[in-house]
């Protein structure tokens, strides 16, 4: 049984235009050691046979007095990871495209 491991990163929110509705997604990416760490856990979880399609982590998510599930997806551009970040919270915590985002993970 995998045991909880946390982390806590900064960086920039942005936004992904496109898709077949023509919708849009707010991202933060994770990358550096921190990506290395999500990389081996998804790698463990893989071997342990509790893998996610697309090679995703389920993670629990807080960024400020907002806490939400979701999962982060690994990112072919840039080695990094993507964490979807929902208009409930960015509404709750003030944030938009361009802000510092502090993000703390559980997975």
């Amino acid at each position: 049984m995998s045991t909880s491991e946390s982390l806590t990163h900064t960086a920039t929110l942005w936004r992904w235009a496109g898709g077949a509705n023509g919708g849009s997604w707010h991202f933060v990416t994770i990358t550096g050691t921190d990506a290395e760490t999500l990389s081996a856990t998804a790698l463990m979880r893989k071997l342990e046979g509790s893998g996610r399609g697309f090679g995703s982590l389920k993670v629990k998510a807080r960024i400020g007095e907002s806490a939400f599930a979701t999962s982060v997806f690994p990112s072919k551009a840039d080695g990094g990871w993507l964490l979807p970040v929902k208009a409930a919270v960015r509404k709750a915590e003030s944030i938009g495209e361009g802000d510092s985002v502090t993000v703390e993970l559980e997975f």
